[in-house]
């Protein structure tokens, strides 16, 4: 998918800063950054370096102690706590290392749940959406089965169909592949980089170095400042 001229992530010298103890930490350090969309990310640094920090910035999961971060134009230090919680729902997905699937619900009904959050259609309608949804990333053929009967894999799937179902413009994944075996986070990675159609970015913040080979650009931060 080519890269449009689109921003729909900017960050004007973000910074966040977090108090432990008698110590003030910058996470994220004086960054500035554009993302536009269609484009494949990966962000890497060892841990501890603010990958978590930045995407949660991104993800309108936290605010900026100072500078400015905009999502779709959208100053998200202005935004309420409402707002911020809707932009979530409606135009960013996410992608956890640990899956985040609700044990007691099917694949198909985990992956329903953004379109009940976000009040989408009615519930033929969520169903047919989110079966979609599952054919994308390969894994419609265990609609019915719940997370404990699925592997690793299959469940990270799972949790990419659950992160796109609202067709969400930005793409987040935090240590998707952290959890899995080489071969098994090769595949999710190929999953994940096939569905940046519709003009999608992707960030993906990693150890893993294969990332690399997926994506159309390597952002590398340290100490919570880009080293691109």
């Amino acid at each position: 998918m080519a890269v449009s001229d689109k921003v729909v992530v900017e960050l004007v010298d973000a910074t966040k800063i977090y108090k432990i103890g008698e110590q003030f930490v910058h996470a994220v350090d004086d960054v500035t950054l554009q993302v536009h969309g269609g484009e494949t990310i990966a962000i890497m640094g060892p841990s501890g370096s603010g990958k978590s920090t930045l995407l949660n910035l991104i993800g309108c999961m936290d605010k900026p102690s100072s500078g400015k971060v905009f999502v779709e134009g959208r100053d998200t230090s202005k935004l309420s706590s409402d707002e911020l919680a809707d932009m979530r729902a409606k135009r960013i997905g996410m992608v956890f290392q640990f899956f985040n699937l609700i044990p007691v619900l099917t694949a198909l009904e985990n992956v329903e749940m953004p379109m009940v959050y976000a009040g989408v259609g009615d519930r033929q309608t969520r169903r047919k959406t989110a079966l979609e949804a599952l054919e994308m990333v390969g894994i419609a053929k265990k609609a019915d089965r719940f997370p404990g009967q699925l592997s690793g894999g299959e469940r990270q799937r799972v949790a990419i169909a659950r992160a796109i179902v609202n067709h969400p413009p930005i793409l987040i994944a935090d240590e998707p592949t952290g959890n899995l075996d080489s071969e098994t986070g090769k595949m999710v990675l190929e999953v994940l980089t096939s569905i940046s159609g519709e003009q999608r970015a992707i960030l993906i913040a990693t150890h893993d170095q294969d990332v690399v080979n997926y994506v159309g650009r390597l952002i590398r931060i340290k100490d919570g400042r880009l080293v691109e």
